[in-house]
């Protein structure tokens, strides 16, 4: 009897231990199926971080530019200021409002810190498939707002247009910052 339930307290641990190890993200081809079927891919905001980026005039925001493994790995591999990002490359952006902070400034004697405020513009990816997307470049646009996919084809076609204008980086703007 004793036996039993040492086999089954083993069984237990041994399935605590596995569990708490699984990858939290998936793998590259369901990041880009879940945004496909409109869903916010599992375990996004645990991809690492590419680079972080301010952005001024009519989005000013501040935010940071994620990436899953394929899109770390083909930045890691680069041989130049181009990686090549293959199918199945996930980057995503958060952003938030740039807020002054009262409470940092403080501590410098002056206005000088800046902090990330609340959310906005949902959140964005871009999904490389070089078939699936051939017309706009082999990135498919996506974006979710409170957790929602945006269904207006003309709009997410509107971040394509920008995107062309670093066709040479093949259409991505993020630089990677190690």
């Amino acid at each position: 009897m004793k036996r039993i339930a040492l086999l089954l307290l083993a069984a237990a641990v041994l399935g605590c231990v596995v569990a708490a190890s699984a990858p939290s993200s998936e793998p590259a081809e369901d990041a880009g199926a879940s945004i496909a079927a409109g869903k916010l891919p599992r375990g996004y905001r645990d991809w690492r971080l590419i680079t972080v980026a301010r952005e001024e005039g009519e989005v000013d925001d501040i935010r940071a530019v994620l990436g899953n493994d394929a899109a770390i790995k083909a930045y890691r591999e680069a041989k130049g200021p181009r990686p090549d990002f293959p199918d199945g490359t996930v980057i995503g952006r958060i952003a938030w409002s740039c807020e002054s902070s009262e409470e940092n400034d403080k501590s410098f004697g002056r206005k000088q810190s800046w902090v990330a405020g609340r959310p906005k513009n949902g959140v964005q990816f871009m999904v490389k498939d070089s078939n699936k997307y051939a017309s706009t470049g082999g990135w498919g646009y996506s974006q979710f707002d409170d957790g929602k996919p945006m269904t207006d084809a003309a709009v997410l076609h509107k971040c394509f247009e920008c995107h062309q204008l670093c066709k040479d980086r093949d259409y991505v703007f993020a630089r990677y910052s190690p």
